[in-house]
């Protein structure tokens, strides 16, 4: 079962087929992991069920980014494992000058409190990994994400966080257009709206990424050589 079975008819998903879309493009050999945005204020500091989640922070998206958070440390151990950078794109706190029209479309995002910025202890960075605050959607725009890929000779991108109609898709649609190779592990990645999750992760399916669970893009992951093996 995939997450938009059931949301996404079987006519249109024939009609993808027909087309042409969805085939996979694979892995390269040298994988980069995002954790975009995986802050408490888009889970909350405990698991909790989104009516009651909302209440701490207005933008949490309640149990089920807490059920991500933990595939995301899956991936996390594997790729601190096998020497492979880990990059976390994220939002800092807003200030006045830079509200920008984010502010104007969801004004709750000018009222989240300081520590809710901070990055979830179950998958946080380490001095290693390379922190990237970003101001809008995609980890791309008006970042150096592009130049830190390429100084690390990376050819695949594989994307966690959120949301998944957001910053994840963003993002993703961004490194394909850079021509990165784009996993999308949809149990580790989060959003607010089941049906709106569903509908990205088909779109991303068929034009931009590799969908699959995290236990069958880390059993494809660990037959690449580590960084230090290569």
């Amino acid at each position: 079962m995939k997450p938009w079975d059931g949301i996404i008819s079987e006519a249109e998903q024939k009609a993808y087929r027909a087309a042409g879309f969805g085939r996979p493009s694979g892995l390269g050999r040298k994988p980069v992991l995002l954790i975009i945005d995986v802050q408490y204020r888009t889970v909350g500091t405990t698991p909790k069920p989104f009516d009651e989640a909302i209440k701490e922070f207005p933008t949490s998206c309640g149990e089920t980014a807490w059920k991500a958070v933990a595939n995301i440390a899956v991936l996390l151990h594997l790729f601190r494992k096998m020497g492979w950078p880990v990059i976390y794109p994220y939002v800092s706190p807003k200030e006045t000058f830079d509200k920008g029209r984010l502010a104007d479309k969801v004004p709750a995002l000018m009222t989240v409190a300081r520590h809710g910025y901070d990055f979830v202890a179950e998958v946080a960075p380490r001095e290693t990994d390379i922190l990237l605050p970003k101001k809008h959607p995609s980890a791309f725009f008006g970042t150096p994400l592009a130049s830190y890929l390429i100084d690390a000779g990376a050819d695949t991108l594989v994307v966690t966080g959120c949301t998944t109609s957001g910053c994840v898709r963003g993002s993703v649609v961004d490194g394909f257009a850079y021509n990165f190779r784009v996993a999308v592990p949809h149990d580790a990645v989060y959003d607010r709206s089941a049906t709106s999750h569903a509908v990205n992760l088909f779109d991303m399916s068929e034009k931009y990424a590799d969908v699959s669970t995290t236990r069958e893009l880390a059993t494809k992951l660990a037959g690449i050589p580590s960084r230090t093996n290569a």
